[in-house]
């Protein structure tokens, strides 16, 4: 998908390299994240995650500034609530950031919402915590959950459902050096590959999604029904 012109959409995108690199490489992409307001209560202010505009995006000058101000837009949104003009995207993405939604019912939701952002052939890719120490036990509501193996595999029903294929989810997790280093909070440690979310031990887990040629949105489905 990195090519000139593809379309790309990323979501609460913080101050992440992710955005320029895209730019570099000719995408037009629109970078979201969440109002100041609710990005300061919550936290991600302080901690640097947050952007309000363009500025925060291209501080490493990895784009051309001149490409990078071509081919980005910032806008802002709240995942829990994806504005219907957000489609026909190539590609979609997050980074840690769906688990953050309030539930894990909303991060479901999320999913299943962002599909319709795509084109019929687009993908998405999107990491979440991913709980090591528990298939039934987890935090299902609050500032940061944690999905489960079970939780995963519902999620791919579901967007299966939506006319969706999913990569086969690889749960193996690593036993290198870096794979041992457990950090805990206020998390200082690097590398940072597992951490203790409260009781729970958890790493990232990543999730692809391609949407198929045949997939229905709901918006058309709503249409229909009319």
């Amino acid at each position: 998908m990195l090519t000139a012109g593809k379309r790309g959409l990323g979501f609460a995108v913080g101050q992440e390299p992710l955005i320029a690199l895209f730019a570099k490489h000719g995408c037009e992409i629109v970078a979201t994240d969440l109002d100041i307001d609710t990005a300061r209560a919550i936290g991600w202010v302080n901690t640097n995650e947050h952007s309000t505009d363009l500025s925060h995006l291209n501080t490493r000058g990895i784009c051309d500034p001149r490409v990078f101000e071509d081919h980005v837009r910032f806008q802002v949104v709240d995942m829990r609530h994806v504005p219907t003009e957000l489609e026909g995207f190539d590609f979609v993405w997050s980074s840690c950031a769906i688990e953050h939604l309030g539930s894990l019912e909303k991060s479901i939701e999320f999913m299943e919402r962002m599909v319709d952002c795509l084109k019929p052939g687009g993908v998405a890719v999107h990491t979440t915590e991913y709980n090591l120490s528990s298939d039934t036990d987890t935090l299902v509501d609050g500032n940061s959950v944690i999905f489960r193996k079970s939780d995963l595999r519902e999620l791919v029903e579901k967007l299966a459902k939506k006319g969706c294929r999913v990569e086969p989810l690889d749960f193996e997790v690593g036993q290198g050096p870096a794979d041992l280093v457990v950090d805990e909070p206020p998390y200082t440690h690097d590398p940072h590959l597992r951490l203790m979310i409260g009781p729970y031990l958890s790493t990232s887990f990543g999730i692809i999604v391609t949407k198929l040629d045949n997939a229905v949105s709901d918006s058309s489905m709503t249409a229909s029904a009319g």
